[in-house]
């Protein structure tokens, strides 16, 4: 019989492998960073909230899996060292290049001290939704963090080169 979840219960964490839990130098920092400005404990109680399973992932990140609230519409984001996402723990660290993607972002939140980095994000998605009709094209996070491995695709409009120069300049 499949384990019903109430909103708002949360699994305890499930611990990984010994080999698994050792941290770089930097895993450690940003680990240490985001929990100092606060948005690590902000994702925690979004996924709490959200009634999300939570698990240990790999670097120093937590998983919280299950996610079903509409906003935000993405499958993952994050909120400090939390990635949450729509699919399972499993599933989530079977695609390496998605969970790349997200302890990516997971950095971004530590070199900008926290919460500004939500600002600055959706200042440069509608930076991008203005210059190519999509907010991830464009958008300097989303480019630093892997276009592909988030799923994106790069739809810049490649511009017109100077007469002479012979092709486009992209």
């Amino acid at each position: 019989m499949a384990e019903r979840r109430r909103p708002g219960a949360v699994r305890p964490l499930t611990a990984v492998p010994l080999a698994a839990a050792r941290l770089t130098g930097g895993q450690r920092a940003r680990q240490f960073a985001n929990l100092a400005n606060g948005t690590t404990l902000l994702g925690m109680a979004l996924a709490r909230a959200a009634g999300t399973a939570l698990s240990k992932g790999p670097r120093g990140l937590v998983i919280a899996s299950g996610y079903t609230w509409r906003v935000p519409f993405a499958g993952a984001f994050v909120l400090g060292n939390v990635v949450i996402c729509r699919i399972s723990t499993e599933q989530l660290t079977a695609n390496q290049a998605l969970l790349g993607h997200e302890e990516k972002h997971c950095s971004q939140y530590a070199c900008c001290l926290g919460l500004p980095f939500l600002p600055l994000y959706f200042l440069a998605a509608g930076w991008s939704q203005l210059r190519t009709g999509n907010p991830a094209s464009a958008n300097f996070f989303e480019r630093r963090a892997g276009l592909a491995a988030g799923g994106y695709v790069d739809i810049r409009t490649p511009k017109p080169a100077r007469r002479g120069a012979g092709g486009i300049e992209v």
